[in-house]
């Protein structure tokens, strides 16, 4: 297998652990406002992504980082045409950072109220804003013959990318909402349970209508079969949520939210960015890649580096792997 298959398939995985693990940091952020009804229950939500909100976001990082050195043209077009979108990423990004750190340093109840409207921007904002970035990768832009973004605005806009934006959002409010049923106990965990059922079912629609359009737009029998079993994993999350096992349902929403992603990235590769202008604008792995030398020290570095975030990660789940109770 070439370097650049390689490297094209570390980072689908990359952006898959980012989505994983993020889109129950989103749906949690979603949801806190509406699920915490007084400050006790708001801040017990907040301790179930407190130990792991930022180690979650290393995996933006290091995506972003791998994207730049093993295909810098991918990474220069990607991020000149999507300047906007992802300029508002980053910024919401650092908003809701900062309030995460930030809330609990003055006993005020107006102050905590302003974090937690930051909170819940940064998390609803960088949800839709991913969806529609996703979804116009899928899609194509317009790229000239020196792949450069030639499109404005509103030709990220479109029904097909606007369905992407609300299919993540509605996604992982119900991945939150299950992490939250799992993560804390009594009221506060019943009505995470309640609202995970229903907020399932609108996004269960919204995904099966996002995945068949993105297959029939740029799949193949591969990608297809990948996000199938992305549906039939989100469904048998939500019936174990029926059920209360929080577990089994978030297992369930993981996985379904892995494969939606992998079947993305199949439908896309060869390519990472499609023109709509031109066939032969196309950006494809080859086109994009790095030197082989640098692909191959890459390599090396991320076969060293990969196993020990994985376990220090790993680690960190397990020691706050204990719900959370309201405490008055």
């Amino acid at each position: 297998m070439e370097l650049t298959t390689v490297w094209f398939i570390a980072i689908a995985g990359l952006w898959t652990g980012y989505f994983v693990l993020e889109g129950f940091d989103f749906g949690v952020g979603m949801l806190l406002r509406v699920l915490g009804r007084n400050e006790p229950e708001r801040r017990a939500v907040i301790t179930t992504i407190g130990p792991v909100w930022d180690g979650n976001e290393v995996w933006l990082i290091v995506a972003g980082a791998m994207t730049f050195a093993a295909f810098p043209e991918w990474y220069a077009t990607l991020f000149s045409g999507f300047y906007l979108p992802l300029f508002a990423i980053l910024v919401t990004l650092i908003l809701r950072g900062v309030a995460l750190e930030y809330r609990g340093k003055r006993d005020d109840l107006v102050w905590r109220g302003r974090m937690d409207t930051l909170i819940t921007i940064g998390s609803v904002v960088p949800a839709v804003l991913w969806g529609i970035t996703f979804a116009n990768l899928v899609r194509g832009v317009p790229l000239d013959d020196s792949f450069e973004y030639v499109g404005n605005l509103g030709d990220l806009l479109s029904p097909f990318a606007l369905l992407g934006g609300l299919t993540f959002a509605a996604v992982f409010v119900t991945h939150g909402a299950i992490f939250l049923a799992l993560r804390t106990t009594d009221d506060l965990r019943g009505r995470a349970n309640r609202l995970a059922s229903r907020a399932g079912l609108v996004a269960a629609v919204l995904a099966i209508v996002f995945l068949w359009w993105a297959q029939a737009l740029r799949g193949d029998t591969a990608s297809v079969v990948v996000a199938v079993l992305a549906v039939v994993a989100f469904a048998g999350g939500l019936i174990a949520n029926l059920v209360r096992r929080e577990g089994w349902a978030f297992i369930g929403t993981t996985v379904a939210i892995g494969l939606a992603v992998v079947s993305l990235f199949a439908a896309l590769f060869p390519d990472v960015m499609p023109s709509t202008l031109d066939p032969g604008s196309t950006l494809t792995t080859v086109d994009a890649s790095s030197t082989p030398y640098t692909l191959k020290a890459l390599t090396i570095i991320g076969a060293i580096f990969l196993p020990l975030v994985l376990l220090y990660q790993g680690w960190t789940y397990w020691v706050f792997r204990k719900r959370v109770m309201v405490v008055s």
